[in-house]
């Protein structure tokens, strides 16, 4: 038996030590994991032990903080260690395969987990991941017109550069055959209200369509997922050859920086102020807004460029505009016209106004520059 208080200072010191990546989370990367994985060895955060527990085999997880260690498991802990394991776990994850942030959702993170230490699919002796840019399966969709969601057949060709999806299961002509170049998918398990809700958009006559789908199966889902990722960036290689695969990766998909309700008015800005529901798309620079989180359409979008062009944010309304029922302003200046709106609270006011210095404190990328000659521009409307 080791001495309790001994062998939790010495974990505490191997949370801080250099060089073994101890300080966040080995799944997630979340800072200051207090838990641990002593059959892995390695240290996670409250939430991935969570999933740790659900394989017992495979993993056994105790409080560094709270639990008593006794001093073989804390000699294998300070043998092994997060960098380690990332090495031996991690040693073949495809470029596509997407790994989850402290963040993202829990199925992202389970599945994750799942696939480093139960299925192993990554390691260096281990089996060949099997995802690629095709498949086929059926996904439950959100109706267009109405809240009721359908199974739907649909069907992924990366040589095809498409994702189609079926009305009926034999059918031979899809419902729509969305191409991989206006492709994104993001989980918003939260807006769609299930588990495993994921949202596809792509463009569609200067407008952003979104699909709401989801699956029984967090693997599958996930697969779907990561099979969307991989054809996507082998669009994007083909597509922008002059860019290296590092570049690349970071554009497969994207998670909106920040979504909420607003009140915005019309151009003339004596209108009055309605309240919309609006995204961030901090990649593409777009600001979307509709009238609920889960339309089909979005109703407008502002683009935001860089501050060396023009565009400005400030917090506050002009001293004769006031929103309907919130204060808490906001002004948008744009080369083109000034965008005001109102926030529910100072709270998400601050948020807002955060997000949007964040957009347009960041420089046009090489990428902005090579598709601003394929496409007419952007909407500002």
């Amino acid at each position: 038996m080791g001495d309790r208080e001994r062998n939790k200072k010495r974990l505490l010191e191997l949370l801080r030590a250099a060089g073994t990546g101890n300080a966040r989370c080995a799944d997630c990367g979340a800072a200051d994991p207090d838990w641990a994985s002593y059959k892995l060895g390695v240290f996670i955060c409250l939430h991935c032990s969570g999933v740790h527990r659900n394989f017992p085999d495979i993993s056994r997880v105790k409080s560094v903080r709270l639990d008593f260690w006794e001093d073989g498991l804390v000699e294998f802990m300070t043998h092994n260690g997060n960098l380690r394991a990332k090495a031996k776990y991690e040693a073949r994850v495809p470029a596509f395969y997407y790994i989850p942030q402290a963040s993202d959702c829990l199925v992202l993170k389970e599945q994750w987990i799942r696939a480093k230490y139960e299925r192993q699919e990554f390691m260096a002796d281990g089996k060949n991941i099997s995802l690629t840019g095709n498949r086929e399966g059926f996904l439950w969709k959100r109706g267009r017109d109405n809240a009721q969601f359908l199974r739907r057949r649909f069907v992924l060709s990366a040589r095809e550069g498409l994702l189609k999806y079926y009305t009926k299961e034999q059918g031979k002509s899809p419902k729509a055959a969305i191409h991989l170049k206006d492709l994104n998918a993001t989980f918003q398990t939260e807006k769609i209200g299930h588990p495993h809700g994921l949202q596809i958009t792509y463009r569609r006559e200067g407008h952003t369509r979104n699909l709401f789908v989801y699956q029984e199966s967090g693997k599958e889902i996930v697969d779907w997922f990561n099979s969307l990722r991989a054809a996507r960036l082998q669009y994007l290689k083909a597509a922008f050859p002059e860019l290296p695969e590092s570049e690349l990766v970071p554009l497969i998909t994207r998670n909106y920086l920040k979504q909420g309700f607003m009140e915005k008015t019309g151009p003339k800005q004596r209108e009055a102020f309605k309240k919309r529901w609006f995204a961030l798309d901090a990649q593409e620079r777009r600001l979307l807004y509709y009238k609920n989180p889960l339309d089909a359409f979005d109703l407008g979008q502002v683009f935001l460029g860089s501050r060396e062009q023009g565009y400005e944010v400030s917090e506050g309304l002009p001293r004769d505009v006031q929103g309907n029922r919130w204060k808490a302003g906001l002004t948008i200046v744009t080369p083109e016209r000034r965008f005001l709106f109102a926030c529910p609270s100072e709270k998400e006011q601050g948020e807002w106004l955060e997000s949007f210095r964040d957009v347009l404190s960041r420089p046009l990328t090489s990428f902005h520059l090579l598709t601003a000659s394929t496409e007419s521009g952007p909407s500002s409307r």
